[in-house]
């Protein structure tokens, strides 16, 4: 045969196998029956009906848990998930990693010398310990906690004394040069350009780091003065530390009003600014208080760590620095999100140990060579709680930091195909790379979903509610599917889902993750039904009224029915 036309039959044959490729990747997923009749199609018209939510924009897809479609709605339609989106960001991580990980908090720098003097910096670097110096871990429900013994506030910065101690006990008595905080594990991109501008003066919208102190917030508390028409008071809480520019400065010119008094309190921060504005009225025997993001949490934990070295008796030279390291792709958010991670696999370390072991901005895993560091010697480390834990308390209590540093986490750890992990500084182009590539190789459709964060904040996150179920029963089938779903709210008792699903036959037997966002509702999970088997459900909504909760509402009617059906 001629050369040309053996090179025209692998072209044809090429292009045969990418078509047969092409179509089993584009296979129409399977089709949601809504039903001509009976009860539950019967009962969802019924709720959808309502004046109050018939205009909203639902979507349904109920299967079995082994995911064979039952009921659809509208199902292969896409949604905003709002929280929802934790879902998909949990279930990567604990994929890909296993549940046993932890990461430190380190603090380094040159060896002291005889006097104890610490020649040049010492560096606190991040490696994305999400719950750092906040005490949540491991979740608690409302009734432990009420049945926990009353104890002091504990220290927003207990983290940062225990690591001050530690300096202070390996000898050290004075450090020339500064205290660094270092984030440079990931790039410096602490809110999502997605994210709306309303949520970042809010503990919803606390900036993203890789060195991470009480959630990367402060508590605002404004308190009445002692009679009507007195000046309100306010503090942060922890305080600023003493370093100029390293936290808020408060301006009050808020007033007090009489007891029962409907108050008009406003607190405003314009982006980047490190002035707070707190104006309006407050009531006697009624103390406000608002958890506000802190602006730049290296700098701010540098301060902190400046503040209780001082404490100590460690005399510090300098002053407290931030250390960022920005993105480097300059392509767009879409087309870096959207490239194929071929090496990418499902290793289920459900049974591997700690694994994660931070070296100056990088983490390096057992076996490998650390790289290396201009500041050889550890002289304090923290050890984060297990991932899974943190899983159980983002999902529970719907943690948008937690859920974006899992995302960030991802990014680092496998968004570069060339060396996982990646030594460049992880992005959230890079986060949303790994959970798509996770997602396509779980089964879903590429077209059935789009996230521009971890957290479901922001509102071009779009999700098919039959992708949702789609998760939900391939993470069934997985080896740490009951960790997992033992972390999601439970109906009647725990987490988001508390104060939802409290009478028989519901209570104790929704499994699900809320979503809230704008107009935009959602809640999906499993659901044990009257007849004893447990079904997927999830149920999105968008579009609806602002005012009032019968959205809200229409969820729950809906998860009864399916249950009452099922």
């Amino acid at each position: 045969m001629h050369p040309r036309h053996v090179l025209s039959a692998l072209l044809l044959s090429a292009l045969l196998l990418c078509a047969r490729l092409h179509a089993r990747a584009q296979t129409a997923p399977p089709a949601h029956p809504a039903g001509a009749s009976g009860p539950l199609r019967s009962r969802i018209a019924e709720v959808l009906a309502a004046p109050a939510v018939r205009r909203a924009h639902f979507g349904i897809a109920v299967t079995t848990l082994g995911g064979a479609p039952l009921y659809g709605l509208n199902e292969g339609q896409l949604f905003r998930p709002a929280s929802n989106a934790k879902l998909f960001t949990t279930a990567a991580v604990l994929a890909l990693e296993s549940p046993k990980s932890t990461v430190y908090t380190v603090v380094r720098g040159a060896a002291p010398d005889a006097a104890g003097v610490v020649a040049g910096d010492l560096v606190l670097a991040g490696a994305g310990d999400p719950a750092f110096s906040t005490g949540d871990l491991p979740y608690r429900s409302p009734a432990d906690r009420k049945a926990a013994v009353p104890a002091a506030p504990a220290d927003p910065l207990q983290g940062i004394d225990d690591l001050a101690a530690q300096v202070a006990a390996h000898g050290v008595r004075r450090v020339t040069g500064n205290i660094v905080g270092n984030d440079a594990l990931w790039a410096w991109e602490p809110y999502p350009d997605t994210w709306g501008i309303d949520d970042l003066n809010t503990a919803d919208g606390a900036p993203v780091s890789a060195l991470t102190l009480n959630d990367n917030t402060v508590q605002l508390r404004v308190r009445p003065g002692a009679n009507v028409g007195d000046p309100a008071t306010a503090t942060l809480w922890p305080a600023t530390p003493s370093q100029p520019g390293s936290g808020y400065t408060l301006e009050v010119t808020a007033t007090t009003v009489a007891e029962g008094t409907a108050a008009a309190l406003r607190i405003e921060r314009a982006p980047g600014s490190k002035i707070v504005r707190v104006f309006g009225t407050v009531a006697l025997g009624a103390p406000r208080s608002r958890e506000l993001p802190i602006d730049d949490p290296a700098l701010f934990a540098a301060a902190a760590l400046r503040d209780r070295l001082l404490a100590r008796g460690v005399a510090v030279q300098g002053v407290a620095t931030a250390q960022h390291r920005l993105p480097e792709d300059a392509r767009s958010f879409t087309a870096e999100s959207r490239e194929p991670l071929p090496h990418l696999d499902y290793v289920n370390n459900a049974g591997a140990g700690p694994v994660d072991m931070p070296s100056c901005d990088r983490i390096v895993r057992p076996g490998e060579t650390a790289p290396p560091c201009a500041f050889p010697v550890r002289l304090a480390e923290h050890r984060s709680a297990a991932l899974g834990e943190d899983v159980a308390y983002t999902l529970k209590v719907s943690q948008n930091l937690h859920a974006e540093m899992m995302l960030r986490m991802l990014g680092s750890l496998y968004g570069d195909p060339a060396l996982p992990p990646s030594p460049a500084p992880s992005t959230t182009a890079q986060g949303a790379r790994v959970l798509r590539q996770f997602l396509l190789n779980a089964g879903l459709d590429g077209e059935d979903f789009v996230f521009y964060d971890g957290s479901g904040l922001s509102s071009h996150d779009l999700v098919t509610p039959r992708a949702t179920a789609q998760l939900l029963a391939w993470a069934a089938r997985q080896p740490w599917f009951a960790e997992w779903k033992a972390a999601l709210p439970v109906g009647g008792v725990d987490g988001t889902l508390a104060s939802r699903f409290l009478q028989p036959p519901l209570r104790g037997r929704v499994f699900a993750k809320t979503g809230t966002l704008g107009e935009s509702n959602a809640l999906s999970g499993y659901l044990d039904a009257a007849s004893g088997r447990t079904v997927i459900f999830s149920i999105m909504v968008d579009t609806h009224s602002p005012l009032g909760l019968a959205d809200r509402n229409a969820l729950d009617q809906i998860v009864a029915a399916i249950a009452a059906a099922n």
